[in-house]
C-alpha cells in the first residue's frame, strides 16, 4: 500500500494559448504519474481574463491562497498587457506570485535538442539564473506603487532596485547549480555605466565566488554577452544576471538553441516553486490547436525535479528526466514536431506523442 502523501499542484491556465498548452502539459503529467506512481493531484484555480469576468479581478485572492498552499504551481501564459489597471482588478498573476511567494530565482535552461540544429554555431547547453524580484521591473521595485514615475507629461522616470540580499542569494543559487554542472559561472553586468547598482551586484557575486574556488568565475558586460552568445553559446555553462538582463538573454539563448517554443523555466524560492513557459500568451494563436506546448511541458519537468531535490524523492527526479528524454525523442522526428519547429502537428497531438514516448524511456537512459 502506497502511504506517500499526494503531491498537490495548483493549475492556473492563463490566457490566450495558456489553457491549451496547460491541458497538453497535464496530459503528460498524468502519463508520467501513471508510469512512476508519483501521486500527483491537480487543483485548478481561475486567473486571467476569464477570472476578471467572473470574479472582478484577474487574480482572485482564493487563487493565490490555493497556489500558496500547493506543493507546486503550474501557470499558463497570461495576457497581462490586456488587463485593466490594478485599481480595476488587473493584477498580473505571474508578477504577483513571484513577489508574494518570494520566487527570487528564475531558472531558464537553453539546450539544443537531438535532430534540431542550433541556429548559431555549436550545440548549446547552458542555464541562465535570473534574479526575479528586483531590477528595472516596475512591479518589483517598490513596496507600494509602481517603480515608474511621471512627474510631468514630458518626463518619465524608472527606478531600479538592487539589494545586497537579492544579489547574494541569486549568486548563491547560480553557484549551487554550477557545482552540479560543468563548474563554470559567468556573471553579466553593466557596471561600467551602472556603477552603483551593478557595482553592488558585482561586489556580492565576487564575495560568493570567493567561497567557491572550485568554480571557474568570469564577468562579462551585457552588450558583449549578447554578441558572444551568437558567436558561440557552447562555451557558457551557468549565467547569472539581474532581472532585465537575464530576461533578454534567456530569450536569445533559447532561440539560438532551437526555439523559444521549447524554452522551459521555473520560478523558485526557499519554500515555493512555479513552472512557467518563457514565452507569452500569443492570443492570435488561441483556440487553433497550433501552439507548441514544449516550453510548459519542460517547465513542468523542472518543477518535478525541484520537488524531488527538495524532498529527497528520487522518483520525482526520475520523472523529470523521463519527460526530458520523451521530449528529445519526439522532437528528433521531424514528423512529430509542431509548426513552429517545421512540423505539422497540433498542440494536443504533440503532447500525445510525448506521453506515448514516456512508455519507451527509462529513468537511467543516457
Amino acid at each position: 500500500m502506497n502511504t506517500r502523501p499526494r503531491i498537490r499542484l495548483a493549475v492556473l491556465r492563463g490566457d490566450g494559448i495558456g489553457p491549451e498548452i496547460t491541458d497538453a502539459t497535464l496530459d503528460v503529467l498524468r502519463a508520467i504519474d501513471g508510469k512512476l506512481g508519483l501521486g500527483l493531484s491537480f487543483e485548478e484555480y481561475p486567473v486571467g481574463l476569464d477570472a476578471l469576468g467572473s470574479h472582478g479581478t484577474t487574480f482572485p485572492e482564493p487563487s493565490f491562497q490555493g497556489a500558496k498552499l500547493a506543493d507546486g504551481i503550474l501557470l499558463g501564459p497570461v495576457s497581462h498587457n490586456s488587463y485593466p489597471p490594478v485599481t480595476q482588478g488587473g493584477l498580473n498573476p505571474s508578477g504577483d506570485l513571484r513577489r508574494r511567494l518570494d520566487l527570487f530565482a528564475n531558472i531558464r535552461p537553453a539546450r539544443s535538442r537531438p535532430g534540431l540544429p542550433p541556429r548559431c554555431g555549436s550545440p548549446v547547453d547552458l542555464v541562465i539564473v535570473r534574479e526575479n524580484t528586483e531590477g528595472f521591473y516596475a512591479d518589483r521595485s517598490m513596496y507600494l506603487g509602481p517603480g515608474e514615475l511621471m512627474p510631468t507629461p514630458d518626463l518619465a522616470l524608472s527606478l531600479r532596485k538592487v539589494t545586497r540580499e537579492g544579489s547574494t542569494r541569486i549568486a548563491q543559487a547560480g553557484f549551487r547549480l554550477a557545482a552540479r554542472r560543468r563548474r563554470k559561472l559567468t556573471v553579466v553586468h553593466k557596471a561600467n555605466v551602472l556603477r552603483v547598482s551593478d557595482g553592488l551586484f558585482l561586489e556580492c557575486t565576487r564575495a560568493v565566488a570567493a567561497a567557491h574556488p572550485e568554480i571557474i568565475y568570469e564577468e562579462v558586460i551585457i552588450d558583449a554577452m549578447a554578441a558572444l552568445l551568437v558567436r558561440d553559446a557552447s562555451v557558457f555553462d551557468v549565467i547569472v544576471a539581474t532581472n532585465m538582463f537575464g530576461d533578454i538573454l534567456s530569450d536569445e539563448a533559447s532561440e539560438i538553441a532551437g526555439s523559444l517554443g521549447l524554452a522551459a523555466s521555473i520560478n523558485a524560492g526557499a519554500a515555493h516553486a512555479m513552472a512557467q513557459a518563457q514565452h507569452g500568451s500569443a492570443p492570435a494563436l488561441a483556440g487553433r490547436d497550433v501552439a507548441n506546448p514544449g516550453s510548459l511541458i519542460g517547465s513542468a519537468a523542472m518543477l518535478l525535479g525541484w520537488l524531488g531535490e527538495r524532498r529527497g524523492d528520487e522518483r520525482l527526479q526520475k520523472a523529470a528526466d523521463c519527460i526530458e528524454q520523451a521530449l528529445d525523442r519526439v522532437i528528433k522526428n521531424p514528423e512529430r514536431r509542431t509548426r513552429d519547429l517545421g512540423g505539422a502537428l497540433g498542440t494536443r497531438a504533440f503532447a500525445e506523442h510525448v506521453a506515448e514516448a514516456l512508455g519507451a524511456v527509462q529513468p537511467d537512459d543516457e
